[in-house]
Formats: C-alpha cells, structure tokens, sequence
C-alpha cells in the first residue's frame, strides 16, 4: 500500500513546487492539489466539510495544472494528481491537450482525479445544470479518451458533439493518465468508474467494506477485472489502526492530508508522517 500526501495549494500555503520536492526527498508515492476556479459569494451551497463557514483555502486555490507542471520540473519519481479536478467547468478538447500536454511535461507521472463538484453556484457560473453534471462529466472524459487514443477522433453525444479530429500531443501514458473518480459510494460513481476509470478516490472509510463489493460487482459486469482498481482513500487522517484496516480491504495507496498552511506548519507533519512508509 502506498502512501502519498495532499495539499490544498494557495498564495498563503506552502509552496506546492517546494513540497513536491521535500515529499519526493522523503520517498512519499503522490502528492496531490484540488482544483476550483473562483467561489461565488453568495454561499448557497453549504460547505462540504459539514461546518457553517467555507475554509479560506477554498478561496484561494491555485490552478493545480499550472501547479503540476512546476512540480514536475524539479522532481523524477513521485507521481503527481489532481485530487480532485473538475472536468465538466472545462472545454473536452482544450482539456484533452491540456493533460495530454501536462503528462509528458511530468514524464508519464500525472494522475487525473476527477469529481462531479458539490459548489452549485460555481457550475452554474460555467454554464452547467447542476443536474446534468454526472452526465456532463462522463461524456467530457469518454470524448477526452478518444482524443487521446485515436489518431482521427470524433464523438457525439449531448454535451460533447466533434467531428473526427487530429490533436497531438497524445499522453506519455497509453491509453492517458490513470482516472480516479472521487465522490462517496452509489451506483451511479460506480458505474462510472466501471466504465472508464482505473479506479475510486473515497474520501473517509465509512462503509467502504461494504462499499469495495459493490463496486468490484460493477466492475466485473463491464468484463473488467476488479483486481486491476486503484482504490485510493484520500484526504486522510492516519493512525496506524486506520493504514491496518485499509491495508485489509486491499486499498492501493492512501492519501494523508497535509494543512493548507506555510512551511514552518506543514514540514513537522510531513516529517511525522514517513513512520507511516
């Protein structure tokens, strides 16, 4: 099982290139930026984290691709992941070159976790019904993987719609980047990940037992082997009893959280967490 580390990357954070660096120096799997374009003011949307205000971090996020590829400029080994991207709120072509481009830069290395998004009001600022966003989301991917497989490639499908097409670069990866889909356990995500993705990024354990069957039955019946899934619980909190227990279920790597903080906050908990390699 290995072990990587997230940060939520601002202008008040510690530089997410310099950890990429200190995180790789420290034999760490994966590091890992979320990604969000701006927040709306109005706070319709409840925070995801359950508490009554938003983080500050949530208004202040870097771009994680711009991001990634500084990374990738001074480290070789560890990988390097959105945790999470947000596929519908982009252009399916442009996004398709975009990490395309961005795996070649880092070598091979990135790591595409993708949601579905939970801020209403940013979508709705992209133009997207906030009730079509799953859909959205799987024919942006599933028209990102023709772009990157096929040398002439076209899809047609309610939110994408492109006649058959050249777009190089294609990713150093083949057939592109490992997918992780983020979000809690359903039908729905599963049947996504069943589709077109190399793998689930749960955040918190709950039920995951319970969850990691049904998920392994969904992959089964698309003709997949579900021993090939990255299960990837992410933003995580450890203790040695919880890496035991994922190591159980046949988790793949796991994703400790770091603070959105400076250095001088975030290096002692990155140093505390190598007993866990």
């Amino acid at each position: 099982m290995e072990i990587g580390v997230t940060l939520h990357a601002t202008d008040l954070s510690m530089d997410p290139v310099d950890l990429a660096r200190q995180a790789e120096e420290r034999g760490f799997y994966s590091l890992y930026v979320p990604e969000h374009t701006h927040i709306p003011t109005s706070r319709r949307t409840p925070p995801p984290t359950g508490t009554e205000e938003l983080d500050e971090e949530y208004l202040r996020s870097f771009d994680p691709y711009i991001v990634l590829a500084a990374a990738a400029s001074v480290t070789d080994r560890i990988l390097l992941g959105t945790g999470i991207s947000l596929p519908a709120q982009h252009d399916p072509i442009t996004f398709a070159k975009q990490i395309a481009t961005l795996d070649r830069i880092a070598s091979g290395r990135l790591v595409l976790g993708i949601g579905f998004g939970w801020n209403h009001e940013e979508m709705e600022n992209h133009g997207i019904e906030v009730r079509t966003r799953r859909e959205r989301v799987r024919e942006h991917m599933l028209a990102m993987q023709e772009l990157w497989r096929e040398d002439v490639a076209e899809y047609h499908g309610e939110f994408v719609d492109f006649e058959p097409s050249w777009q190089w670069p294609k990713p150093l990866q083949k057939p592109g980047p490992r997918i992780l889909i983020g979000g809690a356990p359903g039908p729905k995500i599963f049947a996504q990940v069943a589709e077109y993705a190399d793998g689930w990024m749960p955040i918190g354990g709950a039920g995951m037992r319970e969850a990691l069957v049904a998920l392994r039955q969904a992959v089964e019946e698309r003709g997949r082997n579900p021993e090939d899934l990255h299960l990837v619980p992410f933003g995580v909190l450890p203790s040695p009893e919880k890496l035991d227990y994922y190591q159980s279920l046949g988790i793949t790597e796991v994703v400790l959280r770091l603070p959105s903080a400076p250095a001088d906050e975030v290096m002692p908990i990155l140093d505390g967490y190598t007993q866990y390699l």
